[in-house]
C-alpha cells in the first residue's frame, strides 16, 4: 500500500510544471523611435498569448510630467518620456522570454554586450545585460521626483502682435522667453525706436 502511495505521489510531482529559475531583473530594450507605447501594448498582449507572464512581469516607459504653456497663457499637462527610444522590461531571462520580447514588432534589440548568448538561436546577437538595482532605483526615482518640464509655444525670433494693454496692435519680435513666469520680452517699435517690452503670454499672438 505504501509503495502505491509513493508511486502516486511521485507521479503528481512529475506532472507539476517546473518553476522558472532565477530572479526578476530589469532590462533596457531599444525600440523604433516613437513606438514606445505601441511596443508596450503589443508586448503585454504577446506575454499572455505566449504564456510567459510568469517570466515577463512588467513593461514600463519611465515618464516625467510636462506643462506646455500655449501662446494664450493656458497650460496643457502631459507626460514626456525620460528615455525616448527605450522601454524597460522586468523579466526572468530564458529563451522563451527572450524570444517573446525580441520578436515583438518595432523592438530593435536588448541593451547589452555584443557576444554569443547562452540561450536562443543564431550568432552575433547582443547578450542582454540587466540593469543594476541602483540604476533601476535612480531611473524611477528621477521620473517620479522630477519637476514638471515647461514647454512654451514661443521662441526667440518669433514675430508677434500685441492683443491687449497699452501696446495693443503693436508688432514686434521676441527676444526673451520666461515660461516659469508666463511672460516674454519683445522688441516693439515705439516712437521709431526698438524698445524691449515685457508682456504676458495672453497679451500677444504669434504671427506666421
Amino acid at each position: 500500500m505504501n509503495s502505491n502511495a509513493d508511486t502516486s505521489e511521485e507521479s503528481d510531482i512529475k506532472q507539476k510544471p517546473s518553476k522558472p529559475l532565477g530572479k526578476p531583473r530589469w532590462y533596457a530594450v531599444q525600440v523604433a523611435s516613437g513606438c514606445e507605447k505601441r511596443v508596450k501594448t503589443n508586448l503585454e498582449q504577446r506575454v499572455q498569448t505566449l504564456d510567459v507572464a510568469d517570466r515577463v512581469l512588467r513593461v514600463q516607459i519611465p515618464q516625467s510630467p510636462t506643462v506646455k504653456v500655449r501662446k494664450d497663457g493656458s497650460r496643457q499637462y502631459g507626460q514626456e518620456k525620460v528615455f525616448p527610444g527605450y522601454v524597460l522590461v522586468q523579466m526572468i531571462m530564458d529563451d522563451e522570454a527572450w524570444q517573446a520580447v525580441k520578436n515583438t514588432p518595432n523592438v530593435i534589440n536588448f541593451v547589452g554586450a555584443e557576444q554569443k548568448r547562452s540561450y536562443g538561436r543564431g550568432r552575433g546577437h547582443v547578450k542582454p545585460l540587466p540593469l543594476s538595482p541602483s540604476e533601476v532605483e535612480r531611473i524611477f526615482k528621477q521620473a517620479e521626483e522630477q519637476e514638471a518640464i515647461l514647454e512654451v509655444d514661443m521662441a526667440i525670433g518669433d514675430k508677434i502682435i500685441v492683443l491687449s494693454g497699452p501696446f495693443k496692435d503693436f508688432e514686434g519680435e521676441v527676444i526673451e522667453v520666461s515660461p516659469e513666469r508666463s511672460k516674454l520680452k519683445a522688441l516693439l517699435s515705439i516712437f521709431g525706436r526698438d524698445t524691449p517690452v515685457e508682456l504676458e503670454f495672453n497679451q500677444i499672438e504669434k504671427q506666421n
